[in-house]
């Protein structure tokens, strides 16, 4: 039974799918049976073609016109189509049903990419929910219960362990951990949580084990609200789709409209045969077909989007390569985007006779033992220093660690622990710690503790993306008029990265929906934005903005499902070039409508005046459709 379960699961998420490819193939041995003959078999297949292709739109046109009062392209497609195949059968020209059934695939193949636009939106969504558990281990009269989220209580007490995702949000009532919270808040480092302070759902818990007391519904948890800012974002139409679907709309009026009064009128006008006007009329509903409007945009796109494919640039679809080329701002996440996202050491600077690699090598002894971040990214830089094993090694949360190394006490950690042991620190490390500090680095002083001597300072940071500061100079000469930076971070690093990219613009501890209020302030301003982002955090932003741009490798799977655009290997250099392919695939639709349009219009005339018959006019519709798709395809150098 479970695969027939799963076959029937498979083709209702990918009916649309399915159809296309089932009407193209009926199309194929239709065609391939009227081209030997064999009249029988082509009238059994190319009927199933119009029905299994069109139904859906059929539906959906009839639907628009009995309860909406509104024609729209997909009954005016099914009219030409069925009107050229009964052209056909009334004058035995078979080769005109393959034109309507040409005409129902090219609707299927648009109705299948819809479909999979909204499947997307739903894998983003799930994939939001899975960053939460499914149940909390609640304490009940002293004994650990688990039970579901959905039944958390404000008030009721969990307990976390280590390695942990936070259920929901709380305060913690005991307990001290390290939190991974760069997914949510976008922070570069994991931040040290104690007594009293709040912890988010969906953040990661370090090396203690946390009890924690639900200050709220779990429902309205940070990333419940992220769930449900991504929902409205992306369920919202940007107006350049409501355009689209007014100009369809009526268009298909004006089409209709106009067959039917070229249907009627010209018998009593101009004392034409019915049989000409019939004729006529149906040349008209072929002609007049948007196809070769249709083939102006899709295979530029999608020619576009290869292009991208090739050079690591990974759009979801063609409105967003429109789009990017009518950016006008551009804001960028600070950590993992313009910045690696992974911490390490940046700086040593020593004192008396040590060296760094004196200093890297104590303080590495020691922070060898700690699960710490900052500890792994002293080992880390230690690298091929032969360490020489600790004992008595002992950490202190928020303050930093102390061992005995080759019968030498080291101690290292911030300042003030560090002074603990050494009273005098000198005057001249404390005034580069500060500069440090100021540039939004995390200084670790490393000092020997039997002598009661500082041995030197480590710099700790998130290196900034070698490439970001090119970028933003050459999306600047593109003419992008604003760039800014958004960041969880505080406003210190966010400066310092911001002045070593060359952003002048920086809005600093942002939570998600801080983030998304930024967008909707700059959209209000410049209309088209872009955002550039990788983690959870950026989420409802990447949705709301007009064009979306994750991080491949660094991105989370959110931030990879909800954005629009992916940079498959990180390079922010390929922002610039998504921008240009955006900017010159609107030129070639923009020449690709002029040329269909003139062909419609030419054909329409030469239809009037009665020196075109109907084969000419498919050969002029289908030679139009041809031409743009051609013109399309430069795309792909």
């Amino acid at each position: 039974m479970l695969y027939p379960q799963r076959f029937s699961q498979f083709t209702r998420e990918h009916a649309d799918t399915l159809a296309a490819l089932l009407c193209g193939l009926l199309l194929f041995l239709g065609w391939f049976a009227l081209h030997f003959g064999w009249l029988g078999l082509a009238f059994l297949l190319l009927p199933a073609a119009y029905v299994i292709g069109g139904y859906e739109s059929a539906r959906e046109g009839l639907t628009t016109l009995f309860k909406e009062k509104e024609l729209d392209v997909d009954l005016l497609m099914i009219v030409a189509a069925i009107g050229a195949a009964s052209l056909g059968l009334w004058r035995r020209e078979y080769h005109l049903i393959i034109d309507g059934a040409i005409l129902i695939l090219i609707f299927a193949i648009s109705g299948a990419l819809e479909g999979y636009a909204m499947a997307r939106t739903e894998r983003s969504i799930r994939s939001l929910m899975s960053l939460t558990p499914d149940t909390a281990r609640v304490l009940l009269q002293g004994r650990e219960e688990e039970i579901p989220i959905s039944e958390l209580k404000v008030g009721d007490e969990i307990v976390v362990k280590p390695g942990e995702l936070i259920p929901t949000d709380g305060i913690i009532l005991s307990g001290y951990s390290t939190l991974n919270q760069a997914a949510i808040t976008g922070e570069s480092l994991p931040v040290e949580k104690t007594v009293g302070e709040e912890v988010f759902a969906g953040t990661l818990n370090g090396y203690g084990a946390l009890q924690i007391k639900v200050h709220k519904p779990a429902q309205s948890s940070l990333i419940q609200r992220v769930i449900r800012l991504v929902e409205q974002a992306q369920t919202e139409a940007p107006p350049s789709q409501e355009f689209i679907d007014r100009f369809e709309k009526g268009y298909a009026k004006i089409i209709v409209v106009a067959g039917i009064l070229l249907a009627t009128l010209p018998p009593f006008l101009w004392g034409w045969d019915w049989e000409t006007t019939i004729y006529r009329a149906l040349t008209f509903l072929v002609v007049a077909s948007p196809c070769a409007l249709m083939a102006a945009i899709m295979p530029t796109l999608l020619s576009g989007i290869a292009n991208g494919a090739r050079q690591g640039i990974l759009f979801k679809n063609g409105a967003q390569l429109e789009k990017i080329g009518k950016v006008r701002a551009i804001a960028f996440d600070k950590t993992g985007t313009l910045t690696t996202g992974q911490v390490q050491v940046f700086q040593v600077i020593t004192i008396n006779e040590y060296t760094q690699q004196d200093v890297l090598k104590a303080a590495a002894s020691v922070e060898s033992y700690s699960e710490h971040p900052i500890g792994k990214a002293i080992v880390e830089a230690a690298g091929d220093l032969d360490l020489v094993g600790a004992i008595q090694v002992q950490a202190i949360p928020g303050q930093g660690i102390l061992g005995i190394a080759q019968e030498q006490q080291i101690i290292v950690g911030n300042a003030v622990f560090v002074q603990k042991y050494v009273t005098n620190l000198p005057e001249e490390l404390r005034e580069m710690a500060q500069s440090l500090e100021q540039e939004g680095k995390t200084v670790v002083w490393v000092a020997q503790g039997n002598i009661a001597e500082v041995m030197g300072v480590i710099a700790i940071a998130d290196e900034v993306r070698s490439q970001a500061a090119a970028t933003i100079t050459r999306l600047k000469k593109l003419g992008v008029e604003q760039i800014v930076m958004l960041t969880g971070d505080n406003q210190e690093t966010a400066h310092s990265v911001a002045k070593a990219v060359g952003i002048d613009r920086v809005y600093a501890q942002l939570l998600p929906e801080d983030k998304l209020d930024v967008i909707r302030l700059l959209q209000q301003q410049y209309q088209t934005v872009a955002m550039v982002g990788d983690g959870i955090n950026d989420a409802p932003a990447l949705a709301q903005a007009s064009v979306g741009i994750a991080m491949g490798i660094s991105g989370s799977d959110v931030a990879l499902e909800t954005a629009d655009i992916v940079l498959m290997a990180d390079k922010l250099e390929k922002i610039a070039v998504a921008i240009h392919l955006g900017r010159r695939s609107q030129s070639i639709v923009k020449q690709n409508i002029f040329v269909a349009l003139s062909f419609i219009v030419l054909l329409l005339v030469g239809n009037f005046l009665g020196s075109i018959n109907l084969p000419i006019g498919v050969i002029g519709h289908e030679g139009s459709t041809v031409l743009v798709t051609l013109s399309g395809l430069r795309l792909l150098k």
